[in-house]
Parts: structure tokens; C-alpha cells; sequence
């Protein structure tokens, strides 16, 4: 069963409340194909290899996080964006991105999707009075120590992460996924136990030696795995479509 893209489209705007939220690219529809839907293929970013993977897949639409034409780059047409371009108007395929919606969203956003794959229970924002700030504070179910949280993380992500030990249990969880190292200064005026994040900067190991918190880096690809296939199989459910989620893996 095919879905006119203007439609599918005009759900997935509406349910991420998209045109509210402001960013640091266009959220949506970024390369327009076909003008029908009937199989989506869903990945983290729009690289090279995730295109090949949908057309070889049959794709009329990829669905990603890290899509294209961020401000500030290079708007010229050139090189591996030209590659990349080519690739979709070749085989008329779709692009829709979607950046802080879907890290924001409270059911299929990245950090609520990440909290209940770590079993974290959330308890609402990182900073309530910043908007601005996106990550989350939650709670375990029981106390862990730093290692044996960090051997949690490692079991659900597939990788080993990146640990700064604190001296505390812990109870109360910070996170933010992907490149959110910068927000460990609000988990720790939360009064969290760990911050997690996908990165770390040179930065981040004396903000959490210093305060004595705990600090994972997971990775910025594995912690966004999570919200754009919750993304693409609420969108399959409301329109009774094929999705496929297609990992091409990232070391960082």
C-alpha cells in the first residue's frame, strides 16, 4: 500500500511539532523523489553508505537524524555533497531529516528513546528553565556503581564506552545524546550522579573529576540509533508501510 510523500510528510511535520523548533538545519523534507511511499529505509545519517544501502534495499524514502545543508557549510554542490545528491535524484528517492525534533520529541526523541533502552526512568529536562538545553535527568531502579552502569551501556550500545569514574553509587542519571558533552555544567547543578553522552571534549574529563561525577561517552551514532527507528516504525503503523532500519556503523 503507497502513500502520497506530501502526506507522509505533512504527519511526520505534525507529530514533531518540526515548524516550532528552531535548528541549525531544515527539518523535513530535504531532497524530494517520488511521488509515491510504499517502503521506507531509516538510518542515523545520510552518509554515502546508508544511500547505497536503500537503493540496493528499493527505498522510496530514507528517513535520518543527520541529514543535509547545515548552516554554515559550504553551499556549493560539490564533491561528496554532489555524490551524495546525485545518488538520491538518480533513483528518485526521498530524504526527510529531522535534528532536535527528534532529539526533543517525549516518545519517539532520542533521549527518551535511549532512557528506556538503559532502563533510566525519566523524571523531566536537564535545566527546566533553558529550553535551549536538551538533555534529560532520570533515576535507576537501583543504585549501581560507575562500572557496572558503564557495563549496562556497553551491553545495550555494543561497544565498549568511555568511563570517568566518580566516587558516588549511582542513582540519578544526566543525558543528552549525541554531541551534548557541553551540558555536563547543567547535570552537575542537577545533582546527578552520571552524565552520559554520544562525545567528550578535552573539557568534559576535569568538569566530572572535579565535581566528582561520573561521565559516559557511548558514541554519537550508537545513542542515536534509537529515535529514528521509533520514528520510521510509528510512521509504517500510521500508513501501513515497509521500514527497514539499516546500521551503518560509526566509531564516534
Amino acid at each position: 500500500m503507497a502513500v502520497p510523500l506530501t502526506t507522509l510528510v505533512e504527519e511526520a511535520d505534525r507529530y514533531l511539532a518540526s515548524a516550532k523548533i528552531a535548528d541549525y538545519c531544515p527539518n523535513g523534507l530535504q531532497v524530494e523523489g517520488r511521488p509515491q511511499v510504499m517502503r521506507i529505509v531509516s538510518g542515523v545519517t545520510a552518509s554515502q553508505a546508508l544511500l547505497d544501502a536503500a537503493v540496493e534495499a528499493q527505498a522510496d524514502l530514507i528517513l535520518v537524524h543527520h541529514g543535509y545543508f547545515w548552516k554554515g557549510e559550504n553551499p556549493c554542490i560539490t564533491g561528496m555533497k554532489q555524490r551524495r545528491l546525485k545518488t538520491l535524484l538518480k533513483h528518485d528517492i526521498s530524504l526527510l531529516a529531522y535534528h532536535l525534533p527528534l532529539d526533543l520529541h517525549p516518545d519517539v526523541g532520542n533521549n527518551v528513546q535511549l532512557a528506556r533502552q538503559l532502563d533510566i526512568t525519566v523524571e523531566g529536562p536537564l535545566d527546566p528553565g533553558n529550553p535551549k538545553v536538551v538533555g534529560l535527568v532520570g533515576s535507576l531502579a537501583e543504585p549501581l556503581s560507575p562500572r557496572d552502569f558503564a557495563r549496562r551501556v556497553q551491553e545495550v550500545m555494543g561497544r565498549e564506552p568511555l568511563l570517568i569514574e566518580g566516587s558516588e553509587m549511582i542513582r540519578r542519571v544526566g543525558w543528552c545524546t549525541g554531541g551534548g558533552q557541553g551540558y555536563i555544567d547543567d547535570a552537575i547543578a542537577a545533582g546527578v550522579d552520571l552524565f552520559l553522552s554520544g562525545e567528550a571534549s578535552e573539557q568534559t574529563f576535569h568538569s566530572a573529576r572535579e565535581n566528582d561525577i561520573s561521565f559516559i561517552a557511548a558514541g554519537h551514532h550508537a545513542t542515536e540509533r534509537y529515535g529514528v527507528q521509533a520514528l520510521g516504525d510509528y510512521l509504517a503503523r500510521r500508513f501501513a508501510l515497509e521500514h527497514l532500519f539499516i546500521d551503518c556503523p560509526n566509531p564516534i
